[in-house]
């Protein structure tokens, strides 16, 4: 699969709505929808309409915003939910059905033969009602079903000859990258349609599993701004971008813009109330943080020793750090040059070993870093 081809469909106005501490007003909406235009993913997928009146008045305003992004929603797959996305004018419908033994039983209540009946009826009014609009069908617990099961309603769906993807759903994050693979490689192999993968992350496996769903042919794979949604959250849009960089960084910085991505988390940061995780991917405040000696030194002669992520690229800085007991004079050395203090290697020397004596004491800052660097410089002038 090209990078080139990949779209992203984030998802922070649906799936990040269930995030517990969410709560967004319609101003919230439009702000983190404009600002989701502006790094560039290819679709926002808004909460269903039938949530409530609030939920129908957004996804219509959002849907008219003329956005360059594609606008979708994100449905039951009901006859009403089809009747009431379809009045909201937006470009996609995100329909989805439980196909394991557990959504069949304590859910919906539906046998495979009644999914694919329903699904059908629902996919066919909806193309009938509007020919152009972008079809997705999911199956939901994806890995939970049988594939027997799963390839049987993709293939009824697929005789249709209607929608326009196929969505796979590790709904309750129990999928490992290998079964990932071998799920999306089979369907690539039995259907031409797109494949869109949404990836939960209750065991931690949401970016590894979204790599390999792409690694394996699909093509679009859903995210959310910081990772929120429903319990532990779906695939993280920065940390899939930094998955992605690692593999085509130069492609990736044609389709999106990156400079943007930390001012996109910090907006969503701020609407629900949290602080970005300090080990977030890229954006967290300890991305390109280098601390220990030997990786100063390295990333000082080349920051490619330490850093598979150029933060240039983010319209970030990287830091190097000198106020602690692991400090090192390579560190020390490039501080004392910063501050245009002309030292030389044996003072360098002594220095380090006095800030890393005080460290080991109390904690310094980097002001009194400087001001030992000053002072020395001062003695010896």
């Amino acid at each position: 699969m090209l990078l080139s081809k990949l779209a992203i469909v984030d998802t922070t106005l649906r799936e990040g709505e269930q995030f517990f501490k969410s709560n967004f007003s319609t101003g919230d909406k439009v702000e983190i929808a404009r600002a989701l235009e502006q790094f560039g993913v290819e679709y926002i997928e808004v909460t269903s309409p039938t949530a409530s009146p609030q939920s129908y008045q957004d996804c219509n305003n959002l849907a008219k915003l003329g956005l360059q992004t594609k606008v979708i929603t994100h449905i039951r797959c009901h006859l009403e939910d089809a009747k009431i996305a379809l009045e909201t004018g937006v470009d996609g419908i995100n329909l989805f059905m439980g196909t394991s033994k557990f959504l069949r039983q304590f859910s919906h209540g539906k046998s495979i033969d009644e999914i694919i009946d329903k699904a059908t009826e629902v996919i066919t009014f909806i193309h009938q009602q509007n020919p152009q609009i972008e079809l997705r069908f999911s199956t939901e617990d994806s890995f939970r079903s049988s594939l027997s099961d799963l390839l049987g309603v993709y293939s009824a769906i697929n005789q249709l000859g209607i929608v326009h993807r196929f969505g796979v759903a590790d709904t309750v994050g129990i999928a490992t990258p290998d079964q990932v693979y071998q799920l999306i490689q089979q369907m690539r192999q039995c259907f031409s349609e797109d494949i869109e993968f949404h990836a939960h992350n209750d065991t931690g496996c949401a970016i590894a599993n979204s790599f390999s769903a792409f690694q394996a042919g699909a093509t679009h794979i859903d995210t959310t701004v910081l990772g929120i949604g429903e319990r532990n959250g779906i695939t993280p849009l920065a940390g899939l971008i930094a998955r992605l960089y690692t593999l085509d960084s130069e492609t990736l910085k044609q389709k999106y813009s990156l400079s943007y991505l930390h001012k996109l988390n910090q907006l969503v940061a701020e609407k629900i109330g949290l602080s970005i995780p300090f080990n977030h991917c890229i954006v967290g405040e300890a991305a390109f943080n280098h601390k220990a000696g030997v990786h100063t030194k390295a990333v000082l002669n080349n920051s490619q020793t330490y850093e598979a992520i150029n933060p240039n690229d983010f319209n970030l800085n990287r830091s190097i750090l000198i106020n602690h007991k692991l400090a090192g004079k390579n560190s020390i050395a490039h501080r004392a040059n910063e501050l245009g203090l002309n030292l030389e290697t044996f003072h360098i020397q002594a220095i380090t070993q006095k800030i890393k004596t005080l460290a080991e004491k109390e904690n310094i800052t980097v002001d009194n870093v400087d001001e030992i660097l000053y002072s020395y410089h001062q003695s010896i002038s």
